[in-house]
């Protein structure tokens, strides 16, 4: 497993600098095909993940579904800061002293729905308790410590998306 580097932007502008090398820049540029960079942690605790249920936020496309910690970076947002706060704010657990870190990058493209995107994929180990959990309200209704089995039946039924590009974190 990667260890996570020292925070800060030159991580960030080596990850841009390998993305800018992987994507159509003039597509990138085209406002009717954006291109956006997001975070993805999964939390490992004695072999399972903490998972989060989506349900509550509008026009989501992870509706109804188990999914990992993560968003899009806010403006200027170094790669770790952006996952920092994410789970900060989706789970109340602060990671920065965590063991692992940074996995990989995969990138998204999907034109026809508009589904295109960078993913930062890290994975944290820590001992925590569930108490310790404070799913945020906005956009989940629960949480759960899944193994890898039970993430892979989500994946078969659905209601865990993108498996194949991200199983080899698990």
């Amino acid at each position: 497993m990667k260890t996570a580097p020292r925070r800060g932007h030159l991580r960030g502008a080596l990850l841009l600098k390998e993305r800018e090398s992987k994507m159509n820049l003039g597509a990138f540029m085209n406002p009717e095909y954006p291109i956006f960079s997001t975070t993805l942690c999964y939390l490992e605790r004695d072999d399972a993940y903490l998972m989060l249920h989506r349900v509550k936020k509008e026009d989501d496309y992870n509706h109804d579904k188990w999914v990992g910690v993560g968003g899009k970076f806010e403006r200027f947002e170094s790669p770790e800061d952006c996952l920092l706060r994410e789970v900060k704010e989706e789970t109340g657990l602060d990671v920065s002293n965590w063991g692992g870190g940074y996995q990989f990058t995969y990138h998204r493209e999907n034109p026809g729905e508009g589904d295109n995107y960078f993913v930062d994929v890290y994975k944290f180990i820590g001992e925590f308790s569930e108490e310790d959990v404070h799913p945020q309200e906005a956009e989940t209704d629960g949480f759960m410590l899944a193994t890898k089995e039970e993430i892979e039946a989500f994946a078969k039924e659905g209601v865990f998306l993108h498996y194949d590009s991200i199983k080899e974190v698990f």
